[in-house]
């Protein structure tokens, strides 16, 4: 299992400041929203990077995988660094209508 965001990059974008406290930090852990099933070797590679640093290799997940960032950061109340606002619009760029 893999955090779409990884926690390292959680606790630098907010949970840190935030205080979160150790059952925050559970909840975050362990948030089935939070988790995706990767293999190991992808999970190394990616490994605490954002959008800006690493992207699915399958270009056809990054829409789904920047949406999922999206709502995490948003759920949880977490920042988003320019670098990763480029990226997630580049792969929004990969979105279907409808």
């Amino acid at each position: 299992m893999d955090h779409v965001v990884p926690l390292a990059n959680a606790w630098r974008s907010g949970a840190s400041s935030a205080a979160w406290s150790t059952a925050d930090r559970e909840a975050y852990a362990n948030d089935p929203e939070a988790l995706l099933s990767t293999d190991a070797s992808e999970n190394r590679t990616k490994g605490d990077k954002g959008p800006e640093a690493w992207k699915p290799p399958n270009h056809d997940y990054w829409c789904e995988y920047a949406r999922r960032w999206i709502w995490i950061k948003s759920d949880w109340h977490l920042t988003i660094n320019r670098a990763e606002k480029s990226s997630l619009r580049e792969m929004l760029g990969t979105c279907r209508a409808g």
